[in-house]
């Protein structure tokens, strides 16, 4: 299990944007992630004292950047450079808003898809901690051209 500083370590996003505080379990294909960030008051992606579903998007990101970092580490690699979210299919927003004190922990997994030099693709879930779906999608990310990364 990784906590916040370690994943904070590896991702772009920081202080209150670092919305994950735990990842479970992960392997070269998927991650597991645990998030209580939904329920904070001071959520950055809170508006108007409310967190919408569509936010959850930007959970699944997260959880995507820190699967790529951990295949890099696991294979011996230096992380992946901040990549850009580029397209968003098949997204499917299942509740309202996030900030419901019921749905308690929420577990944020995505699968890799697909990998090339240039970009890859995950499949993204959010669930509250009863097993109940609040949203899925999925997102293609964008990694940018360098020498590393064979383009």
């Amino acid at each position: 299990m990784l906590g916040a500083g370690r994943i904070r370590a590896l991702i772009p996003h920081q202080g209150a944007m670092c919305l994950l505080e735990a990842a479970l379990r992960w392997d070269r294909a998927n991650i597991l992630c645990r998030a209580t960030s939904h329920l904070a008051p001071d959520n950055p992606l809170r508006r108007e004292g409310r967190l919408g579903a569509a936010c959850g998007i930007e959970y699944g990101l997260q959880a995507a950047a820190l699967h790529g970092a951990l295949r890099a580490l696991d294979a011996g690699e230096p992380p992946p450079p901040p990549g850009w979210f580029a397209a968003l299919r098949r997204a499917e927003l299942c509740v309202e808003r996030l900030d419901v004190t019921a749905f308690g922990p929420l577990a944020v997994s995505a699968r890799l898809e697909g990998a090339e030099p240039g970009g890859m693709v995950y499949g993204f879930m959010l669930r509250a901690a009863t097993g109940r779906l609040l949203l899925r999608g999925r997102a293609s990310i964008v990694l940018p051209a360098g020498p590393a990364h064979g383009t």
